[in-house]
């Protein structure tokens, strides 16, 4: 398992990295990034996104059995903020086991992009680690980063991206005409471009993951709840129910098809 180590973070800001990443949600985003990446439409095409909201929500109401899992499904679709919570919960014994090798691994998973913030956290893990734990964390994170580390978890979630753009624009090149995207919120109706809504950063794979070093390169700040996603002239409401069923049916062929896979690989190997 490949280690990036940082020799000189204050326990200071070890401590500051532990109460935040506690409470990570969503990195600083603009006005509009924010109503589009809150969206019921948006977030059954994203389920990184999608999963971390459902393990956020189950862990304020203290469902931390189900936070855990949550997390765990956003974990396999590259989502690092997931990975961190992981590692927080399995070193606090909340939802799981406590266990700090399982919350080593998963914090160096967590930072292996090299966010500022999971990286003086696990090192801040390391360092409460003996020589046994360590060697295990060492010889166990070679299975966790096969089924969650980047190489293996952006073309997953690459893979649902890209479909999901397709189908919401209703054009294999992705299409966007004079579409609008009208959002009710508490304060009102908030009407987003379709340019704007189906930007690159939002569904292209490259420029998705670029967007998101970006964010979390940046300060934390709070979140901004909206409602459901809604597009004039149509009957929205039903439209963002199948669409999240169809992502949910689609997820769980996507991990059938990983397993058959892996299933497959290690069978030749034996």
């Amino acid at each position: 398992m490949r280690r990036v180590f940082v020799l000189t973070a204050p326990l200071l800001l070890c401590l500051a990295a532990q109460a935040a990443i506690a409470q990570v949600n969503a990195p600083r985003r603009s006005s509009d990034e924010a109503l589009i990446v809150q969206s019921d439409a948006f977030m059954s095409a994203h389920p990184d996104l999608r999963h971390r909201d459902i393990g956020h929500k189950a862990l304020r109401e203290g469902r931390y059995t189900e936070a855990a899992n949550a997390f765990r499904r956003a974990a396999r679709y590259a989502d690092k903020p997931s990975q961190a919570l992981l590692a927080e919960m399995y070193w606090d014994g909340r939802g799981v086991p406590r266990d700090p090798v399982l919350a080593y691994i998963w914090m160096d998973l967590a930072a292996e992009r090299g966010y500022p913030l999971m990286l003086a956290k696990r090192e801040h893990y390391w360092a409460q680690l003996d020589q046994e734990q360590r060697a295990r964390a060492v010889t166990e994170g070679q299975t966790f980063y096969a089924e969650y580390g980047d190489e293996v978890a952006k073309p997953r979630l690459a893979t649902v991206l890209r479909r999901e753009r397709s189908r919401m624009t209703g054009s294999r090149v992705g299409f966007k005409g004079f579409l609008r995207v009208v959002i009710p919120t508490p304060s009102g109706i908030q009407v987003i471009d379709g340019e704007t809504f189906y930007d690159d950063r939002f569904w292209v794979p490259e420029a998705y993951f670029r967007w998101q070093d970006e964010s979390w390169d940046r300060p934390l700040e709070g979140t901004v709840t909206v409602g459901e996603l809604l597009q004039a002239g149509e009957d929205a409401a039903d439209r963002a129910r199948n669409r999240t069923d169809r992502a949910a049916q689609d997820e769980a062929q996507d991990e059938a098809q990983d397993e058959a896979r892996d299933e497959a690989r290690d069978a030749t190997q034996d």
